[in-house]
């Protein structure tokens, strides 16, 4: 009983929402408690606005995980789902991206709008039909990023 109260304090804390399922709790206790979650499901989780710099994801399951100016500066989000089976993207509006690792990313639809993604590797990450209104992206690695139909900072289309 206590640890789920020491739980739910941390969670409250760090402006993280309480998770439905005992396994999105382990994989949440285990992100707080490490920054570390790698092929973990934190699949529709609430981490808006959450101190995740530095955090290891790699291969996480993030669908309909909002990331709303979540700080996610040098993370390691390779291989990492962020789009749903609907195809409805990620919320990442004014996510904190500096230097983070997206390589393989699978951002389609996703919301990027005031992202800022400066540094970010993104080299063969899907951002098809992303939003990526007014994001910076300035010295991104994009080697092999795909932006089919994607709006970009300037507000043109991605080539496909």
């Amino acid at each position: 009983m206590k640890s789920v109260q020491v739980l739910i304090s941390l969670l409250v804390l760090t402006g993280l929402s309480i998770p439905a399922s005992a396994e999105l709790q382990a994989d949440m206790r285990r992100l707080i408690d490490t920054k570390r979650c790698q092929q973990c499901d934190l699949s529709e989780a609430d981490l808006s606005e959450a101190e995740l710099t530095g955090a290891d994801l790699l291969g996480a399951n993030l669908q309909k995980t909002i990331l709303r100016g979540a700080k996610l500066r040098g993370a390691d989000l390779s291989s990492a789902n962020l789009i749903e089976a609907d195809l409805t993207g990620a919320d990442l509006r004014d996510a904190k991206l500096h230097s983070t690792t997206l390589r393989k990313a699978n951002l389609s639809a996703a919301n990027l709008t005031w992202a800022d993604l400066y540094r970010a590797f993104l080299e063969e990450a899907i951002f098809n039909n992303a939003n990526l209104e007014n994001a910076n992206l300035n010295d991104a690695k994009l080697e092999g990023t795909n932006f089919c139909g994607a709006t970009m900072p300037d507000g043109t289309k991605g080539p496909c």
